[in-house]
């Protein structure tokens, strides 16, 4: 690990006025009384921590300590207390007011269902009346029809995975991979059946076999090997995208397969221009050539020069890599005018790190600390071969950020209160959300053990500082306390107003799927629950 010694280190404050740079004053009492904040099973205890804390473990183990840190670890940044006026709190007004995203997506979802019409409908007009007599003509049509609402949900796909930033301003990055995925089987869906049934219509139609028909395609029609192999990458990325089956594959596995879309999207372009019987008219060629155009012109800015824009501003470079847990690290990233990267708590970027192993892919890290001046901070649980190496990164490597992404940020409240819940990795986002929620923020912390706790000393110091209150809880799964915690009287007794709160949660599939039940159970409607997009 690397801590270069211009970073602030324990005891010392930050060279640009405090950790956190937000200039603003805390130290209002915090209205919960944590002896009051009892878990129902008795064999668990609340163990007194300093401030607006409460460790929750089995009963008669002592009080779980800090994870250690080396000698200039910039994650301890003490500075005196201040004290006075709370933290601001939005008014109720605002926080309720709807996000603009609502809206985004009725016309988003308008344009697309009207775009597929229209689509559609270039075979409608295409067709003279009584075209279609017998059944090898209506499978034919049917095949045409699926082939162009397949075309027009493949490029839907390539659009999505452009990374545009307006998109995930507009949606949300939460929004874009459920419909990424959705969309997804509905391309494998339409694209089979429409080889299927133009197969079979002109074998029908020639009096030939299934199979023969089809190899006379494939040996004779211009360009119809290069669909036939588009079809075969489709079907193939779809089968990798089963969960039980993506879960066994590496990462960097996984997105290099995923990137062969493209070439599904250049293999069709030739078949679909060649032999597209309705993109014959003028109209219709002038329709799919702007379909293509737009969809290639935001992959090209998405993925090329907005990231080149944005590197060539900031010169972004590792800082330092810092060891958080026995599990976790933090890589901290220095460049130029970092305030005006346009980055808020809780979004992500997707990094690249120039070194000889790791230069062609990039991952998506969310920000573990608000933005400042100073530098931009994530915090990694590596899970494959290439994060695993990223703890030896060395200072002055350069790095190529795209973004920042996503919507799970403050300003989406609705409430004038917040509720935070993380484990594991999701606590990065989180604790970088906890320095811009309002006063009396409750954060639920779920982990195993104490040395699985990270941010421990920062976390401790925001909740002084921002009249919060956090629960540590500690446990196994199949421990009593923790089991409880993810039931309606469990979370009640942590957080007796969690109805009237904005919820953001960030942590195991299987951990957010336990708390927006138990969340839906105690009436906290659907649009004050905020999830990280990784994490759905």
């Amino acid at each position: 690990m690397h801590t270069p010694s211009t970073f602030p280190t324990q005891g010392n404050p930050s060279p640009y006025g405090g950790m956190y740079g937000d200039g603003g004053t805390y130290g209002a009492p915090d209205p919960y009384d944590v002896t009051t904040v009892l878990p129902p099973v008795a064999a668990y205890a609340a163990t007194a921590s300093p401030g607006n804390t409460a460790v929750f473990q089995p009963a008669g183990t002592n009080r779980p300590e800090a994870p250690s840190s080396a000698p200039g670890v910039p994650r301890h940044h003490a500075r005196p207390r201040r004290t006075g006026t709370a933290a601001a709190r939005p008014s109720t007004a605002a926080s309720r007011a709807p996000h603009p995203a609502e809206g985004n997506r009725i016309l988003v979802l308008i344009g697309f269902w009207g775009l597929l019409a229209a689509s559609v409908a270039l075979w409608w007009f295409n067709s003279p009346a009584g075209s279609v007599t017998d059944l090898a003509g209506g499978l034919t049509a049917a095949g045409r029809i699926t082939g162009m609402a397949g075309g027009f949900v493949l490029l839907v796909q390539v659009l999505m995975m452009s990374r545009v930033i307006f998109l995930e301003e507009w949606l949300g990055a939460h929004d874009l991979m459920i419909w990424h995925r959705q969309l997804g089987a509905m391309t494998t869906v339409l694209i089979l059946a429409h080889t299927a049934l133009i197969i079979e219509g002109y074998a029908l139609s020639s009096r030939v076999s299934f199979g023969s028909q089809t190899w006379t395609m494939l040996t004779t029609y211009e360009d119809m090997a290069g669909a036939f192999a588009a079809t075969a990458i489709l079907v193939a990325i779809a089968l990798l995208a089963i969960r039980s089956v993506r879960r066994w594959m590496p990462y960097e596995l996984w997105h290099l397969l995923h990137l062969t879309t493209y070439l599904v999207l250049l293999l069709g372009y030739g078949h679909q221009f060649t032999l597209g019987s309705d993109l014959q008219t003028p109209v219709a060629r002038l329709y799919w050539t702007a379909l293509y155009a737009v969809t290639l012109a935001c992959l090209l800015w998405g993925r090329v020069l907005e990231p080149l824009v944005l590197n060539a501003r900031h010169g972004l470079r590792v800082a330092a890599v810092v060891r958080e847990s026995d599990t976790m690290f933090s890589v901290y990233i220095q460049g130029k005018n970092l305030h005006r990267i346009g980055a808020q708590a809780g979004q992500f970027f997707r990094w690249r790190f120039l070194t000889s192993h790791g230069w062609w892919q990039s991952h998506p890290f969310s920000l573990s600390c608000a933005p400042n001046r100073q530098w931009l901070r994530l915090t990694i649980n590596p899970v494959g071969d290439h994060t695993s190496q990223l703890c030896s990164l060395r200072p002055g490597t350069r790095v190529i950020a795209e973004g920042p992404f996503g919507t799970f940020t403050a300003d989406r409240q609705r409430r004038s209160q917040t509720l935070l819940i993380a484990a594991g990795s999701g606590i990065a986002p989180i604790r970088a959300l906890l320095e811009r929620t309002p006063a009396q923020t409750v954060l639920i912390y779920r982990a195993r053990t104490a040395e699985e706790i990270v941010f421990r000393d920062e976390l401790d110091d925001l909740a002084a500082r921002r009249d919060a209150r956090i629960h540590y809880v500690l446990g196994s799964r199949d421990d009593p306390w923790p089991q409880s915690l993810f039931t309606p009287e469990g979370m009640t007794d942590l957080v007796p107003d969690a109805s009237s709160r904005d919820v953001f949660l960030c942590g195991p599939p299987a951990l957010i799927a336990a708390a927006v039940d138990v969340l839906g159970q105690l009436g906290v409607p659907e649009s004050q629950i905020h999830l990280d997009p990784f994490e759905f």
